[in-house]
């Protein structure tokens, strides 16, 4: 298994960051995309899943005839399947109605079980849910292996370790702000641990879609996946966060979009929220040289949600007039 693991690890990243321009308040800015999606199987969640496997590998947690559990909004689910698959080990995935089909499709495809909970928790989303499921399967059967990407401290350390040090030695200059949404909130408290380590002064903002509690704030529905939760984060210190910015569904949706057609980069709901923010942080703060978003994953999966008129008419949003918050340009990538 660690020969695997090896292999797996050496083929992560590093990922392309790329440059796009965007007139702010009537001012043109850079704006740096570390595009996830072409990490392998699709998104920065396999940075995650490889941290968090070998984590219970070393602690001789994985081994023949166990099956690993974990609730998941769909990236990770892809990426942990790939992995069980590859160990000859199952993998059970505990889904809800807001992951896309294509995510579900991959994981049954790489032969994982996929379980939808299709009832909202008590803040009108499904995290919650799913996590009473997930405690359900483990009472029912010693197989399962649960990989707890909500506690584990494999989660950030990973990205402390690996997608910290990749953005630095990939900008020709340190980035003065760093944006990243956040759910668990290990990828952002890993980067900003790595930050914070080497003692430099980026701002890190951590970006979150409106109705989740990750940080604080008032609970609520919400419509995209890969962003928000409905409990608090075990992993945001408040000496990590310098910023935190609520996005809705409707200005995520806006970046998605107009990235897309002045650029031809297809952001997934998340990447979009995170532009967005940036694009708020920069109006707020014209000193800001040299930003960097962290973009999850791709848009391909996303057509019927972000991409559709129809998606966001049916929750009550509508993406922004075009240059309601500055107007996307092309740029040179990096």
């Amino acid at each position: 298994m660690q020969r695997y693991l090896d292999r797996f690890e050496a083929l992560l990243g590093p990922t392309p960051v790329k440059a796009i321009t965007l007139d702010v308040l009537g001012r043109e800015r850079t704006i740096h995309l570390k595009l996830e999606g072409h990490n392998l199987t699709g998104s920065i969640k396999a940075r995650t899943a490889y941290g968090l496997v070998r984590g219970l590998v070393q602690d001789g947690k994985v081994k023949r005839g166990v099956e690993l559990l974990e609730s998941t909004s769909g990236n990770l689910g892809v990426a942990l399947a790939s992995m069980t698959r590859s160990l000859g080990i199952g993998f059970t995935a505990v889904v809800d109605p807001l992951s896309t089909q294509e995510s579900r499709d991959r994981m049954k495809s790489l032969g994982a079980r996929v379980v939808m909970v299709d009832t909202a928790d008590a803040t009108g989303a499904y995290l919650l849910s799913r996590i009473e499921k997930v405690q359900e399967l483990l009472a029912a059967d010693d197989r399962y292996v649960w990989v707890n990407q909500y506690e584990s401290p494999r989660n950030p350390e990973i990205h402390r370790r690996l997608t910290g040090p990749e953005i630095l030695d990939q900008m020709q200059t340190v980035p003065d702000a760093v944006f990243i949404a956040v759910s668990t909130g290990g990828t952002f408290a890993g980067v900003s641990r790595c930050f914070r380590e080497r003692g430099l002064d980026t701002r890190m903002v951590a970006v979150d879609i409106n109705g989740s509690v990750a940080y604080g704030g008032t609970p609520g529905p919400r419509h995209l996946s890969g962003i928000g939760a409905s409990r608090r984060s075990s992993f945001l210190e408040p000496s990590l966060v310098d910023h935190y910015s609520y996005v809705s569904a409707g200005e995520a949706a806006l970046y998605c979009r107009r990235i897309l057609r002045e650029t031809g980069t297809h952001l997934g709901a998340s990447s979009g929220a995170v532009v967005a923010a940036c694009v708020r942080f920069l109006e707020e703060h014209p000193g800001v040289t040299d930003p960097l978003c962290v973009c999850a994953d791709g848009g391909e999966k996303y057509q019927d949600t972000v991409y559709n008129d129809g998606w966001l008419a049916a929750i009550g949003e509508t993406p922004l007039p075009a240059g309601a918050s500055g107007t996307v340009g092309t740029g040179n990538a990096r």
